[in-house]
């Protein structure tokens, strides 16, 4: 069944002046789904299956001859030449969407793309399912622990899936598949125990030298598998917040994943009664509320304007949101208990930022009531989607 995706009407904004449409984002999380729902009328290709991916490879001029108004072309990185010719094609009738070109390695694609179609093609990401969109969902779960298990890949809310069940398939694939092909990997098993690391260490910062130390790998190496988690939309970094404060600020960033059901899988967390009492689960539920609110912006095409702010002294606030008028200061408290504790530490931040407005503070909490306070407001997790804290203000 195909739901609406919040990314809908920026594809179709995109095509009414773009040539081409570059989706990226990782595995299974919509991309064919949306793309064919959005632009039905398109011929469709897969290079995933080995007969097309030959064809596109080994004779791209015919392969592309069978669309003279254009195409739906799925997983085109594995024809990684096969945009130099549509380079051609585009130039000879740039006729807005025509193209509509996937993938979900993004470093590869963006190579080709840069080199290519640069200034021809609008590139846009998909992740996986925000809560609002999961709502859509008959099987979308409505216990906070279990929302967390699942995550937000689609086919699981879709079909109704045994989340650990199918993350566990995913994972397997994607080291086992997709890492093979990709660079700067060398040894698949010290790999595998680098992603299940990381997991350990979600909402933390990203220390390199001690993530290689703990797996026994260079901080080269370290550095160079972390880019590849990032290219392939499995984890991403938080940046530090950038600020002429006169606080000493950390300076690293913060590592987050995507979907809590792959970190909660990494952890060996199968139900919600293992996850409700896992020392780790404040530090899931973060990662929960800040990957929600980066889908909510780039599925409107913000990619940027999210950091974390850390003095020397250990003062945290989880998530800043940034735009042109203001600062929106967001704690994430997994507690279903509303407590003015939760605003403190905001509170405590938002008073040095001078001549900066930091508009009204924010706690996403585990619990079911919204409560507007003279401080700030507390709300629920399952109403993340409708609090708009995410929305740029201009």
């Amino acid at each position: 069944m195909a739901v609406e995706r919040d990314l809908a009407p920026l594809l179709l904004q995109s095509a009414r002046s773009a040539p081409a449409i570059t989706l990226t984002g990782p595995r299974q999380s919509g991309k064919t789904t949306l793309c064919r729902a959005v632009f039905p009328d398109h011929p469709y290709a897969s290079l995933e299956a080995p007969d097309v991916r030959s064809f596109a490879v080994d004779d791209p001029r015919r392969f592309l001859a069978q669309f003279p108004d254009g195409a739906i072309i799925d997983e085109i990185q594995r024809a990684p030449d096969l945009p130099s010719y549509l380079q051609g094609l585009i130039d000879a009738d740039p006729t807005p969407g025509r193209w509509i070109l996937t993938g979900s390695q993004h470093f590869s694609l963006a190579e080709s793309v840069n080199q290519s179609l640069a200034g021809r093609t609008a590139v846009h990401h998909l992740l996986p399912l925000s809560r609002g969109e999961a709502t859509r969902f008959a099987h979308c779960p409505e216990d906070l622990d279990e929302t967390l298990i699942t995550g937000g890949h689609p086919r699981i809310l879709d079909r109704g899936l045994d989340p650990p069940k199918w993350i566990g398939s995913y994972i397997s694939a994607y080291i086992e598949r997709d890492v093979r092909t990709l660079r700067n990997v060398g040894d698949l098993a010290a790999f595998g125990r680098f992603v299940q690391l990381c997991a350990g260490r979600t909402a933390q910062l990203a220390n390199l030298s001690a993530l290689a130390g703990d797996c026994g790998a260079s901080q080269p190496t370290a550095k160079a598998w972390l880019r590849i988690l990032e290219a392939s939309f499995v984890v991403f970094l938080l940046p530090p917040l950038h600020s002429n404060l006169r606080k000493r600020l950390v300076k690293m960033p913060k590592l987050h994943f995507y979907d809590t059901g792959v970190v909660c899988h990494l952890l060996g967390i199968r139900t919600p009664d293992e996850l409700h009492s896992h020392p780790l689960r404040g530090s899931i539920f973060e990662t929960w509320v800040v990957s929600e609110i980066a889908k909510q912006r780039v599925h409107r095409g913000e990619t940027r304007g999210l950091s974390h702010y850390r003095d020397r002294s250990g003062t945290e606030v989880d998530l800043v949101v940034e735009d042109s008028e203001r600062l929106t200061l967001i704690e994430a408290k997994a507690g279903a208990t509303p407590s003015p504790s939760f605003l403190a530490t905001a509170r405590r931040v938002a008073a040095q930022f001078e001549g900066q407005h930091v508009g009204e503070l924010t706690a996403v909490y585990g619990g079911d009531h919204i409560q507007e306070r003279s401080e700030g407001r507390l709300v629920p997790w399952a109403n993340l989607h409708r609090a708009d804290v995410a929305a740029p203000h201009s």
